[in-house]
């Protein structure tokens, strides 16, 4: 079996494409072990191939709680119970106006993008304690910074998700882990809709970015104490913006019809 051999490891859920794949390459690049998990069976292939004994890769639908216990007990046996960073990285976009959404959509992304977020830190935590210095880092969203009309739902696990790393960010300091998440704009992966991408601006905050800067956000976080991290950097200051008039952007919002089209939604 593929091991750490004490090396720091990191384990990825949404390992097999976008932010999670380039993040999972960076750091088998700088010399850690690399739990990768994922539903897309030929991406974890394709990385296993690529990475070799950097990986350890594992199917696992982070909704089945005890699939997911087996998935980090498998890991935690090729780290020796160790875990430097948990990257809970899965998560789906399903939009449309909230009122006309199936409640099997809605459901389905409350359970991937905050439940199983939730599942997993939990289900983690005995390995983050058990090793100095550990990271619970999270995907949050720019629409957790303002709620995106026509993916309501999927900003508000996104919300979510901000509020939790924030309250463990004081309650996991007592066993020296730390807490941080990524609030993406547009970023350039399979989630982001092919119109919005040939919509993007060329440059300002909702600007298409490549993945690798996320992955490098996930890089910069273990070496820091900083709770949020923005991609790219300029939606620090609109998340300070949303907090001193969110009427203002609301209004906005609703002067241009929404801040985006129903094809060209924020991640």
């Amino acid at each position: 079996m593929t091991a750490a051999n004490g090396r720091k490891s990191i384990f990825i859920t949404g390992a097999a494409s976008g932010m999670g794949l380039e993040t999972a390459r960076l750091f088998a690049g700088e010399g850690w072990f690399v739990g990768a998990v994922d539903v897309n069976v030929a991406g974890l292939d394709a990385l296993k191939a690529e990475l070799g004994d950097a990986v350890q890769t594992q199917v696992l639908d982070v909704t089945d709680r005890a699939a997911y216990a087996a998935a980090l007990d498998t890991f935690a046996k090729a780290t020796d119970g160790k875990l430097d960073l948990l990257f809970n990285n899965a998560g789906i976009g399903r939009g449309g106006p909230f009122i006309d959404q199936t409640w099997e959509d809605v459901m389905a992304v409350v359970n991937i993008n905050f439940v199983a977020v939730l599942s997993g830190i939990h289900l983690a935590a005995p390995l983050l304690k058990s090793t100095p210095n550990s990271l619970c880092f999270t995907t949050s969203s720019s629409s957790a910074i303002f709620g995106i009309p026509n993916i309501a739902v999927y900003s508000a696990t996104k919300h979510a998700v901000k509020g939790l790393t924030e309250a463990l960010s004081v309650e996991l300091a007592a066993h020296g882990v730390r807490a941080a998440d990524t609030l993406p704009g547009m970023i350039d992966t399979p989630i982001l809709p092919d119109e919005a991408k040939a919509n993007a601006p060329k440059e300002g905050m909702w600007r298409l970015t490549p993945p690798r800067e996320v992955a490098q956000a996930v890089w910069d976080a273990y070496h820091s104490t900083k709770i949020h991290w923005y991609v790219p950097t300029e939606l620090e200051a609109y998340d300070v913006m949303q907090t001193q008039a969110p009427e203002a952007i609301r209004d906005q919002m609703l002067s241009a019809g929404g801040l985006f089209s129903e094809g060209n939604k924020t991640p």
